[in-house]
């Protein structure tokens, strides 16, 4: 993958890591996706508002245009916000969109990259937009570029090589298993895979800059999910790190284990 298939992201700390960008194919199939769901919320709108014909054709078929426009716009708004930088369409082609810079969206990013959409739609479906997408390095269409956004391919998940950190001693986060559901629910995996690649390049950074890193990554993850003092008031932010990626890494690696048991314990007693 060479460097303009790239979304090339440098922290204050010095590490430097790559998400690959979505092409304009793979961004058009997911757009096609979201336009299917989309027609079929209007057909379902038009009937819904059919006993609105009584008042008149062209009233009845007012209403339901803006009903369109408005779950249009707020369809892709509300799926980007609540799964960070996903709709459905997105989330089937492996893709989200975040920051120029590889963090989260913010509210005014999203408004101001959907509502360029009516422009980058013109003249006919997302052309100006596509056009975009060929000609820019990270293949950003307008709403892009005026919200400061990119899309992303999400990297499938594989089993780290945990054995490359030191040994652990017993992960307290662990044994409050709500809170490490809650944990896993709620950190994205662009977030943990910068924390895995931290602790795993922790050697390899000065002293000020390791602690910086670890202190504002253990702030991110404390922000997310709040465990009770007396659990982590003798640990140290680059322990609470790899407590941290201990639990996010270990359960779908333990998953991954279990459903290949399962799947060769029922081939071995399936009857020949």
């Amino acid at each position: 993958m060479t460097r303009s298939q790239t979304l090339l992201i440098r922290t204050p700390e010095g590490i430097e890591f790559a998400l690959p960008l979505a092409g304009p194919f793979t961004r058009m199939m997911a757009a096609l996706v979201d336009l299917a769901i989309v027609i079929a919320a209007g057909i379902a709108v038009d009937r819904l508002l059919a006993p609105l014909n009584v008042f008149g054709t062209d009233t009845a078929q007012a209403v339901i245009a803006v009903c369109y426009f408005v779950f249009n716009m707020l369809y892709a708004a509300a799926c980007e916000w609540f799964w960070r930088g996903q709709t459905v369409g997105k989330r089937l082609l492996g893709l989200r969109v975040v920051e120029a810079s590889g963090l989260r969206l913010n509210p005014s990013q999203i408004v101001v990259r959907n509502v360029m959409r009516l422009f980058d739609m013109l003249p006919v479906f997302y052309l100006a937009g596509g056009i975009a997408c060929v000609w820019n390095r990270k293949c950003q269409r307008l709403g892009d570029l005026v919200a400061g956004t990119a899309v992303v391919r999400v990297p499938r998940l594989r089993e780290p090589d945990l054995s490359q950190l030191e040994a652990s001693r017993h992960n307290s986060l662990a044994r409050e298993r709500h809170l490490a559901a809650r944990l896993r629910q709620k950190v994205s995996p662009e977030i943990a895979g910068v924390a895995l690649e931290a602790l795993l390049r922790r050697e390899t950074l000065a002293p000020d800059s390791r602690l910086l890193l670890f202190r504002d990554l253990a702030k991110q993850f404390r922000a997310l999910v709040a465990y009770p003092p007396e659990i982590v008031e003798q640990v140290s932010d680059e322990q609470y790190v790899r407590d941290v990626v201990e639990i996010l890494y270990t359960r779908a690696t333990r998953a991954a284990t279990s459903s290949k048991s399962a799947a060769a314990l029922a081939q071995s007693s399936s009857p020949e």
